[in-house]
């Protein structure tokens, strides 16, 4: 394997509690050759005193005047960075201590593999996998592939998968010079959706590398504000589809929206939904506005996303077969949309 140069991005907002142990295990690394980079959202915890105090020399530490998001702080330390290789790493992470051998050593085997994914696990529950890529709904929504599932060695070998998710996700410098960084638009959430589909659409294979193992506090920043985050991922996926599907499933993605609301809706008032975490401390009528306002915020910007889908076609080098395969092959399931996740309030009393 050749010595290449990777930099790490891990953005951060108040993620005092993480970032000690994120930041140690990639001090243990088995792979050598790569820098940090900080990028910290203004954060109003003691984040950096934890990281100056630890006097890690190989991070870099870039501080942000304000909250920017996760997609511009991303491309902040992106555009500082000099590795061949962009590997994003949520700062709610644990990385093996070979895992960032695995993700470069497969990159290097194949020269038209643009993206990497981590088999990621839940943190405290070491069989339970959080995500090995993602997958896709017709409507633009994203859910990460083997969710909740017990590892049994079912993803155990280097897979094509439709894209990974940043939270543990290398991505090759060639190919974001080619089709962009993230997203700023997006600020948070679904950025990684969208660049994915991107690298797809531009010919860039993507794989699950399984040895490339990651433990992770899902959404540990995240389900401090959900009600923000539900704004977010209910407006991002609307752009996800404009700007990356075929206009014949853009025609009929009102249909699968409306299915997904419904089935939804019904979690919702049984205390099924993932929805239903918002309802513990938030009204149905609240819930309900801030999805209104993510459906008009949308539709603001739609010409401007209408505008970089134009920039996609223009080195855009698959053609719709490819892309109905896609959709055939890496559907996610409406069930594993909306369906509550018990596991994770266990995981949430337990830490």
């Amino acid at each position: 394997m050749n010595d290449s140069l990777a930099s790490i991005i891990i953005v951060n907002w108040n993620g005092a509690r993480f970032i000690e142990k994120c930041l140690f295990s990639l001090k243990e690394q088995s792979y050598r050759h790569f820098e940090v980079i900080f990028v910290d959202n203004a954060s109003g915890d003691d984040s950096l005193k934890i990281v100056e105090k630890n006097n890690l020399n190989f991070v870099k530490i870039i501080e942000n005047p304000a909250n920017l998001g996760f997609a511009k702080a991303n491309n902040i330390g992106i555009q500082v960075a000099c590795g061949e290789y962009i590997v994003t790493l949520n700062n709610d992470t644990q990385p093996d201590c070979r895992w960032l051998e695995e993700l470069v050593c497969v990159a290097e085997g194949d020269s038209k593999i643009g993206m990497c994914a981590s088999k990621i696990f839940f943190s405290g529950y070491p069989k339970v996998i959080d995500s090995v890529g993602v997958n896709i709904y017709p409507d633009g929504m994203s859910k990460q592939r083997g969710h909740l599932e017990i590892d049994t060695g079912q993803y155990n070998k280097v897979e094509e998968i439709l894209l990974p998710s940043a939270c543990a996700a290398l991505y090759r410098r060639q190919m974001l010079e080619e089709i962009g960084l993230f997203d700023e638009d997006f600020f948070a959430y679904c950025e990684d959706t969208d660049l994915g589909l991107r690298g797809r659409l531009a010919g860039w294979k993507a794989v699950l590398v399984p040895t490339a193992i990651v433990y992770h506090f899902y959404s540990g920043t995240g389900r401090q504000h959900p009600l923000l985050q539900a704004y977010l991922v209910e407006r991002n996926h609307f752009w996800v589809a404009v700007k990356n599907f075929p206009l014949n499933r853009i025609i009929t993605l009102p249909m699968y929206l409306i299915y997904r609301y419904l089935v939804q809706v019904y979690c919702v008032f049984r205390y099924r939904a993932k929805a239903g975490d918002s309802i513990r401390d938030f009204s149905k009528f609240k819930l309900f506005m801030t999805l209104i306002e993510s459906w008009m915020d949308a539709l603001v910007k739609l010409p401007l996303m209408w505008k970089k889908r134009k920039t996609i076609s223009s080195y855009k080098k698959v053609g719709n077969h490819d892309i109905q395969y896609w959709f055939d092959r890496y559907r996610s399931d409406i069930r594993n949309l909306v369906i509550k996740d018990e596991f994770y309030g266990l995981s949430r009393e337990k830490k």
